[in-house]
């Protein structure tokens, strides 16, 4: 992008901030039509900034800016829309969900997909529906755009379509696996379980468990060894409950 570049009223989340100077925050948004961009907000920690109280995370934003979408200067910000309100009990996993961007989308990378399932997935956080849910059909979304997720509806290799009631294998570098006995080592999945992934369902909890087994296993493999704070952080809460 050429620094003398001016883009204006794009619709954004805001991902990560930081200070830089005396008054000012580096900052991480996740853009409709422009993917990642990191953005310098000189002046925004002063008492009288009009756009302090706008850049919050998890907010519809439309931001504009001038040069480069990795260093350009923050030149406004607005609300698009009503502001989207959080209850505590969901502010990790809306987290997670941005430490999902940060890590695994590459700046100035262009997703609008993965921004359309962000959105939807902060709604329906926002909404109460069912956290697990949302997380799984986000990190689903997520994986299919940037090309690593498989097909759960069939098996790999043959392309036969899975039986709800057999029992299968998930390898993330190779797909769906089997079938396999019930009694067979190493997990192991209900088709039915595998499909409901497959076609976005996940209405029942033995659903929602295996489609969160199946696709940590492959975001591990494209994290390839980096750590996810917030897996941590509600690690240590649970940890803490059940002392």
């Amino acid at each position: 992008m050429n620094r003398s570049r001016r883009l204006t009223l794009e619709p954004a989340f805001l991902l990560h901030q930081r200070d830089f100077q005396e008054s000012g925050r580096i900052i991480e948004f996740f853009t409709q039509d422009h993917g990642r961009v990191c953005l310098f907000a000189r002046g925004v920690r002063r008492e009288k900034s009009v756009l302090s109280p706008v850049l919050q995370p998890f907010m519809p934003l439309l931001v504009s800016w001038a040069g480069s979408g990795d260093g350009g200067a923050l030149t406004g910000a607005e609300l698009a829309g009503a502001p989207v309100t959080l209850s505590a009990d969901v502010l990790m996993s809306a987290f997670y969900l941005n430490e999902l961007l940060l890590k695994l989308l590459g700046r100035e990378d262009p997703h609008p997909e993965i921004y359309s399932a962000y959105a939807a997935a902060l709604g329906d956080l926002a909404g109460g529906l069912s956290q697990a849910r949302a997380l799984r059909l986000f990190e689903k979304r997520l994986l299919e755009a940037i090309g690593v997720s498989l097909d759960y509806s069939q098996i790999a290799g043959s392309g036969e379509q899975l039986d709800p009631n057999e029992y299968y294998h998930v390898r993330s570098e190779q797909g769906v696996l089997g079938p396999v006995a019930r009694s067979s080592a190493g997990i192991h999945f209900q088709g039915r379980e595998l499909l409901s992934l497959a076609s976005e369902e996940l209405t029942d909890e033995s659903s929602l468990a295996a489609a969160k087994r199946v696709l940590r296993a492959a975001l591990d493999q494209v994290l390839d060894g980096r750590t996810l704070s917030t897996r941590d952080v509600a690690r240590a809460i649970f940890d803490g409950r059940t002392k």
